[in-house]
């Protein structure tokens, strides 16, 4: 079990993630990828990410194993800020860090994969061993294959998987207006149980996370699945990803879709422009001065265009702008510059300091 534990300071220090982070989402994925679990949503984005893929995964696979540790370099917080902000930070790590982490990865598989061929034990060796000497050509290789993975796997499906985490966004910032931190704690995945002031979760090891003071960063993920993810250093900024709710598998930025061609006509347009930064359809209907029942139709429409995200809160649902919806209403801006300058927010606005935790 994974205990979170809280002082007053840190429950007034929690921050949301307004966006995806590149490097916690590459790597995940890479989870994703070599599972059969979750057919429904991962299933079409395993089988084409594997025809655009070229090699990319065999260091990946040295670092990442199948299930346990992967070291904490790999999703510094600079990943908030884009894949090139975060591989820059990576190429950057320390080299002391370097050999501890990587020697904490060899402990854990001695440890956990006992059943690994010496064959294949030695390989994962010598693909490492330039990596520990800190040492710049093989940390450049590395970036090299996290960037043609991420093209491969991620770039293409990041309008869709910023949408989702935009709207799980305002599910929690909802719940932090209506009831302050303590509502948005218990507003998290099933998973994750806010049982003040400790924050528990199902984990693969027993773990206590100690925040004293440097409040939570709650990051969340569309390829994190199952269970939540915290860095193995205690000393580095503390950061919770948890997963999305999954309404429907990813779809590539260039396959808008046939619904798409039914989005006509004067109300349907005053709806999108009334969903805003987020409302129900209770909202949606007042402010766009239609119907309940319309006001659902409406929605559902944009939804099915992949212009509106709709997620459960509580009794009600909550509809959002996706990235494409938000660029029609701007007349044609990209999902980039839709993106605000800050890379997390914290309860007040303020720009905090720490950023994402592992493993």
């Amino acid at each position: 079990m994974l205990r979170v534990h809280f002082s007053g300071v840190d429950l007034s220090r929690i921050r949301l993630s307004d966006r995806p982070d590149a490097l916690w989402e590459t790597v995940l994925s890479f989870h994703r990828l070599r599972d059969r679990r979750g057919a429904k949503v991962f299933g079409e984005w395993r089988r084409e990410s594997r025809t655009r893929l070229n090699g990319e995964t065999r260091l990946l696979a040295s670092l990442i194993p199948n299930r346990g540790y992967f070291p904490d370099f790999l999703t510094p917080r600079e990943g908030a800020r884009g894949m090139d902000t975060g591989l820059e930070a990576v190429r950057a790590t320390a080299p002391e860090r370097l050999r501890a982490e990587l020697a904490l990865l060899a402990a854990s598989r001695r440890a956990d994969d006992r059943t690994t061929p010496s064959s294949a034990a030695a390989s994962t060796h010598q693909r490492l061993a330039p990596l520990a000497g800190g040492r710049g050509e093989p940390l450049a290789r590395l970036a090299g294959a996290l960037r043609g993975y991420h093209r491969a796997t991620v770039e293409p499906y990041w309008p869709h998987i910023q949408a989702r985490i935009e709207a799980d966004r305002a599910a929690r910032g909802r719940a932090l207006l209506d009831g302050g931190a303590d509502e948005l704690l218990a507003s998290l995945p099933p998973m994750l149980r806010w049982r003040p002031p400790v924050l528990e979760a199902d984990y693969p090891v027993d773990r206590d996370l100690y925040l004293r003071g440097r409040g939570l960063l709650l990051q969340p993920s569309f390829f994190c699945r199952g269970t939540p993810v915290v860095y193995r250093d205690p000393q580095l900024p503390p950061v919770l990803v948890y997963p999305v709710t999954h309404a429907d598998a990813p779809v590539p930025v260039d396959d808008p879709g046939p619904p798409l061609g039914r989005l006509v006509g004067h109300t349907r347009s005053t709806v999108l422009g009334a969903i805003g930064g987020g409302c129900t359809t209770s909202e949606l209907a007042r402010r766009a001065g239609v119907s309940l029942a319309s006001a659902s139709q409406h929605a559902c429409v944009l939804r099915e265009a992949g212009l509106i995200v709709t997620l459960r809160h509580g009794n009600s649902v909550l509809h959002t702008l996706t990235p494409l919806g938000a660029a029609l209403l701007r007349g044609g801006a990209t999902a980039e510059a839709l993106v605000p300058p800050s890379d997390v927010t914290g309860a007040a606005g303020r720009q905090p300091r720490n950023g994402p935790v592992t493993s």
